[in-house]
């Protein structure tokens, strides 16, 4: 008579030698078993750059926002667009701290010259709020946002203006 052993589960939560950590948060702690229901077996992670892109697009939502990160980021944001094959980066301007059931946000914003910018910064913040809460199941804590500068009406990046060629 042979005895079979059940297979061992394989834990992939904790990163192989070598292998840096992820950076992720646990929502759920499912439980394993089969007189569980289906819903509740197994667990949910949800990685920071989620959260970060939630809110960047939730940010970029609202009128009156022109553009996030600071001088430095939005610059090589800028180079990094006209790169063909470039992906523009919805997480520039914003900052994540993730716990195991809440986060907080910081965002960096420009603003459109003549949009309030208190009106626009509660906009935001709503808007955020609304969106991680809704999408990651994570309670938002606080959501801090910095305006950094201004978009002003003379600040046309129209490249017909910027490559004012003296020839055809």
């Amino acid at each position: 008579m042979s005895t079979q052993t059940a297979p061992v589960a394989k834990d992939v939560s904790t990163p192989r030698t070598g292998e840096a950590p992820r950076a992720t948060t646990s929502v759920s702690d499912g439980r394993t078993g089969a007189d569980q229901p289906a819903a509740n077996r197994g667990r949910t992670s949800i990685a920071d750059i989620v959260v970060v892109k939630v809110a960047g697009i939730a940010a970029r939502e609202i009128p009156g926002v022109y553009d996030m990160g600071g001088g430095l980021s939005r610059s090589i944001g800028a180079v990094r667009d006209r790169v063909p094959g470039g992906r523009s980066n919805v997480g520039r301007g914003v900052k994540v701290e993730v716990g195991e059931r809440q986060t907080a946000i910081d965002l960096d914003l420009v603003v459109e010259y003549g949009a309030p910018v208190m009106d626009v910064a509660q906009d935001v913040r709503e808007n955020v709020v609304s969106a991680v809460e809704r999408i990651t199941g994570l309670e938002v804590v606080e959501v801090n946002v910095t305006v950094n500068d201004v978009r002003l009406p003379d600040d046309e990046e129209d490249s017909s203006q910027q490559n004012g060629t003296r020839v055809e």
